[in-house]
């Protein structure tokens, strides 16, 4: 089997292998910040209500815990 590989598919697999490393930091760097500001909380209805927006659902009504 013969296979010659021109100059450009050289270029292009080093652009490519760039752009996968650079979009992998990018997703790494998100799921990091996912993970911190997630373990920063500790509390899952101080997650749910940092939305900033009141919803009566979640207030604690009185006479129940």
């Amino acid at each position: 089997m013969i296979k010659v590989e021109h100059e450009i598919h050289t270029r292009r697999r080093g652009r490519n292998i760039g752009v996968g490393l650079l979009l992998l930091g990018f997703i790494t760097i998100v799921f990091g910040l996912t993970v911190v500001k997630v373990l920063e909380l500790g509390n899952a209805r101080q997650f749910e209500t940092f939305d900033h927006v009141a919803r009566p659902q979640i207030i604690p009504q009185e006479g129940t815990q």
